[in-house]
């Protein structure tokens, strides 16, 4: 018993040294870890942690971006009265009377003006009768539609008031991916919400649709509401009007976009000095390169857009721009893709001129090109503009005829000039109720129209005649 009590005692005390030496070399190893450790602390804290005036700003113009723009954001609200008709009467007695609906949209304004001037979304105020804004503080105002651009989803309204807090215009060709902006507006109908991101993408083109802009894509969180609202940078200048979201259930999932505050600013200026907008044309055909086009025609560069034929009397045709050019710049902005164009040649008008970068056989070159206008004048009235496109000289529908044929929509046709219409037996006086299948109820709205459909080829015309007939006449503009 005393042997294994020794025993037992001798295993307890090498044990204790064993534990004892073991925590002494671990304690060692931690120590010469902690030394390391702090050795290299001091550049690292260096390295990550040094003071920055440019990040210490930054995070104090969120909050002053923020108060010099809340109070220039308003909340504007449609009223519009939509016709339904009752497909039974139609099939009946060939007619119905329809009944109206009253219908109220809301969205988001920017004021860019101290005596009332108000930019917004065309989609926000589209088909309204009645135009209300309201103000940060409260104040509610009446506002005149000035004018809209349907292809670029920009409106103008207008209310009579003074010294109105105002957002400035920012040069969007210098905004970069990663910037800081906000997004101002009222989601939800949540007044003077605020909501930041970063710049994500710039050039996007939605669906491939080539009417639909260059946008600037932001991850600055934007809701139904938001439609008009302003996205600032950190120092509260105008970026873009925000316009569009994407996503598969209405509300924000980590993707929005606006229309450039160039551009926004080009269609302003057009819409109050023209009562249009101009349309700025190079006089090109093209193809857009990627990766596979370019193995197809067996070139090099895989970015830009390949001129495949240049208009005769042309802007490109004038400045020296050749078949088989490629343009990989405009006014020192990359141009990659289609939408980089046509957002380039969105923010300027007829007559401007521009420099122009291509590749020539591998080579770089600049050229000037004094833009023109697709129909030949710059500021043509839009009478001349409809004639150009149509050859149809329009008038508002006088109310004997709606009487007549029972409708309350259409322009009539005062005078025909496009011999193409007289195939069809279609005679001044006949009335044209759509384009498109979309109805159109004044002149400016076959003209915001023929804005939109003017890179189509063909444009399909509903035109009732005399006889009340309605004719489909498919037209090349």
């Amino acid at each position: 018993m005393k042997k294994i009590f020794s025993y037992v005692l001798v295993a307890l005390i090498a044990s204790a040294f064993t534990l004892t030496g073991f925590a002494y070399l671990q304690n060692q190893k931690f120590e010469n870890t902690s030394i390391k450790v702090q050795e290299e602390t001091p550049n690292v804290v260096q390295t990550n942690f040094v003071s920055s005036p440019n990040y210490a700003a930054e995070i104090t113009d969120f909050t002053a971006a923020a108060s010099a723009t809340v109070d220039a954001v308003v909340h504007v609200k449609n009223t519009a009265f939509k016709t339904v008709y009752n497909p039974l009467e139609e099939l009946f007695y060939g007619r119905s009377s329809g009944r109206q609906y009253k219908q109220v949209g809301t969205g988001s304004g920017v004021i860019i003006s101290p005596d009332g001037y108000i930019i917004t979304n065309n989609h926000v105020v589209k088909n309204a009768t009645d135009i209300e804004i309201t103000l940060n503080d409260k104040k509610v105002y009446k506002a005149k539609l000035i004018g809209s651009d349907e292809a670029n989803d920009i409106a103008l309204v207008k209310i009579e008031a003074k010294a109105l807090p105002f957002i400035t215009f920012a040069n969007s060709d210098q905004v970069k991916v990663g910037d800081w902006v906000l997004a101002v507006g009222n989601p939800y109908n949540l007044t003077s919400t605020v909501t930041a991101g970063i710049i994500s993408a710039k050039g996007r083109d939605l669906d491939g649709n080539s009417n639909i802009e260059s946008y600037l894509q932001t991850d600055a969180a934007v809701n139904p509401g938001n439609s008009g609202g302003a996205l600032v940078n950190t120092r509260g200048e105008l970026v873009g009007i925000n316009t569009a979201i994407s996503s598969k259930t209405g509300a924000y999932v980590g993707y929005s976009f606006a229309v450039p505050s160039n551009i926004a600013k080009k269609i302003v200026e057009d819409l109050v000095e023209f009562g249009n907008v101009q349309r700025a044309y190079m006089g090109i055909q093209f193809i857009e390169l990627d990766g596979s086009v370019a193995n197809e025609m067996d070139l090099e560069q895989s970015e830009g857009i390949y001129i495949s034929h240049v208009t005769d009397k042309g802007a490109a045709a004038e400045a020296g721009l050749l078949e088989k050019d490629i343009i990989v710049g405009i006014n020192g902005n990359k141009i990659t893709k289609f939408s980089d164009l046509k957002g380039q040649l969105n923010s300027h008008r007829p007559g401007e001129i521009i420099n122009v970068t291509v590749l020539r056989n591998n080579n770089e070159q600049d050229f000037k090109v004094k833009l023109k206008n697709k129909f030949g004048k710059v500021d043509f009235s839009k009478t001349t503009y409809i004639d150009n496109i149509l050859g149809l000289q329009l008038d508002e529908l006088p109310d004997k005829i709606k009487q007549k044929y029972n409708i309350d929509y259409g322009v009539q046709i005062k005078k025909i000039s496009n011999p193409s219409f007289k195939q069809f037996g279609i005679k001044a006086n006949a009335v044209l109720l759509a384009i498109e299948r979309q109805k159109v109820k004044s002149v400016d709205d076959v003209e915001q129209l023929l804005h939109y459909y003017e890179n189509s080829e063909y444009v399909t015309l509903h035109i009732l005649n005399a006889n009340g007939k309605v004719e489909y006449i498919s037209l090349k503009i």
